[in-house]
């Protein structure tokens, strides 16, 4: 079976199992792998070693229809590793972790790239081989990923023995040094974009190669920001490091917030009221749709439609203003907590949020239908910026982006949290991947959130908004929500008295942003700002 025909839910129907996972592991890597389900049937978890890995990995893939989530280095106080490869699909389970251990002389793992959904593996084992010196066997090019040229040879910052306290001498690049180029054409040459961008965008370099008007390659480049969260997060309690988590990203930091949560959650058995179930729901959809109104603003913006514009940005304001009327604060920092939410809504707010999100629902279908008559504006985006659907998969693209390319992979239907199982929505889906799919995916998911917040306010649960006190318990475990621009996996370790040991995160933008080439590749350069406002990410989202 070709993982890159189907979907993750298509994949999860296509395997017709008579055994479950681990009688199928079992029969099939008989003394080489071990597997076995957790307390709630919703994990297995398969020990392996790591000259079975690549083969496990891809029985996985290829045979189970599991597709990669993110992968969890761990070093621990006896300086052994514990490497964590997640996966997932709908079925059951829908988790299943592959985990190998080295002892602490062991630095070299096999690199999963040349599998068939090798590409979504790519970044995570570069990034694992900066920031903890890991070296991937077999992966093409490793090396000047999140650590720039300009830190110093042999510096992990995710080693325990880091000290983030330490001052570190910037060495300075060579004179001969240049940026990679792949290109080599007579005539060819590389224009750079960024990495500094005017309004609010941070830092981020594209180096796009081309021998005409075309763009042939390009060569992403982030982490000039590189914010050292995940090490930060170390040894602080759960309430300091939540703080980390829903601050890393403005834009998406209910949704950041509520995986860590849930994570903690997860580890602690807390078991989440109702009411504040629901809540977390509303306040996750609001979010959705001015994450959405914005994200509609800036494509109107890179095609110099100013009243289009104009009328985006107002709407994205309106909510902005609205979300901090109801959780008092704009973009809702402090709004989820472990256990619940700290702000409830009261009947007059659920008649205003009703009311005003049906005004919002009509501006947006107004200018919806306003943009698919404007030729000049369609001009731009259709069949421009294309991703097909096979290489979604192949790249694990998640979010909009991916359901642009008929992908219909959405956590809040896939494993519904909060309260999201009592919802009956559909995922939309569009197919023709160009950046006018991408538009259309952005007005349906909003129109479609303020419809949820409106279901919603008219039938909150009676009870509680927190579950008190939470008592916190040593484990592991990992929490998956659908923020706004897709999937975003929170892993989280604690001791007993409630420090963290690990915290991992894996938002959309990382895995997005490194299948972005993609979409810039094959089209002329004064697409490129249109083609990268169809993605809707986020660089400090990715720079975490």
């Amino acid at each position: 079976m070709n993982a890159l025909k189907m979907t993750i839910p298509e994949l999860a129907n296509e395997v017709q199992p008579s055994t479950n996972i681990v009688d199928r592991c079992d029969a099939r890597w008989k003394g080489q792998a071990a597997a076995r389900l957790d307390r709630t049937g919703k994990t297995c978890r398969i020990e392996c070693a790591g000259a079975d890995l690549v083969a496990l990995c891809e029985w996985l893939t290829d045979e189970e229809g599991y597709a990669f989530a993110t992968l969890v280095v761990e070093e621990s106080a006896k300086h052994t590793w514990l490497l964590t490869y997640v996966f997932y699909r709908e079925a059951t389970p829908p988790w299943v972790y592959v985990e190998i251990t080295l002892d602490r002389h062991e630095t070299s793992v096999p690199s999963l790239v040349g599998l068939a959904q090798g590409p979504s593996v790519d970044w995570h084992e570069r990034e694992a081989e900066d920031l903890f010196g890991l070296s991937f066997e077999g992966h093409p090019r490793l090396g000047e990923f999140v650590l720039h040229e300009d830190w110093p040879d042999g510096v992990n910052p995710m080693r325990r023995n880091f000290d983030p306290r330490m001052r570190l001498e910037r060495r300075e690049a060579g004179p001969a040094w240049q940026p990679p180029t792949v290109v080599v054409a007579p005539g060819s040459f590389a224009m750079p974009v960024g990495p500094i961008f005017s309004d609010f965008a941070e830092s981020a370099h594209f180096l796009l190669e081309t021998v005409g008007e075309d763009v042939i390659h390009t060569i992403p480049r982030f982490f000039y920001k590189y914010r050292g969260v995940e090490k930060i997060a170390e040894g602080l309690p759960v309430d300091r490091v939540l703080l980390l988590a829903e601050r890393f990203s403005g834009t998406a930091a209910f949704a950041h917030g509520l995986a860590f949560c849930q994570a903690v959650e997860a580890i602690d058995d807390v078991a989440v009221p109702a009411r504040a179930g629901a809540l977390r729901v509303l306040f996750a959809e609001l979010e959705r749709l001015r994450h959405h109104a914005a994200t509609i603003a800036g494509i109107c913006n890179s095609t110099a439609l100013a009243i289009a514009t104009s009328q985006a940005a107002l709407i994205e304001e309106d909510l902005l203003r609205l979300t901090c009327e109801i959780a008092r604060h704009r973009y809702l920092f402090g709004v989820v907590v472990p256990g619940g939410v700290t702000c409830d809504v009261t009947e007059a707010q659920c008649r205003r949020l009703e009311t005003a999100l049906a005004d919002v629902a009509d501006r947006l279908s107004n200018l919806h239908r306003m943009l698919r008559y404007s030729s000049s504006f369609l001009d731009r985006l259709e069949e421009v910026g294309f991703v097909s659907r096979g290489a979604a998969i192949c790249y694990g693209i998640v979010g909009p982006v991916a359901r642009a390319s008929g992908i219909a992979c959405d956590l809040r239907k896939l494993h519904p949290y909060a309260a999201y199982h009592s919802v009956d929505f559909a995922v939309p889906v569009e197919r023709d991947g160009d950046g006018y799919a991408r538009l259309r995916l952005f007005f349906h998911e909003a129109e479609q959130s303020a419809s949820i917040v409106r279901r919603f306010v008219t039938a909150l649960p009676e009870g509680a908004i927190r579950a008190e006190p939470v008592t916190h318990r040593a484990g592991a475990a990992l929490a998956a929500v659908e923020a706004p621009s897709g999937a975003a996996f929170h892993w989280v370790r604690l001791r007993e008295d409630g420090t963290v040991v690990r915290f991992r995160v894996t938002p959309p933008a990382f895995a997005n942003w490194h299948a972005f080439h993609l979409a810039a590749e094959n089209f002329a350069f004064q697409d490129f700002p249109i083609i990268l406002a169809s993605f809707g990410l986020s660089n400090a989202e990715c720079d975490r």
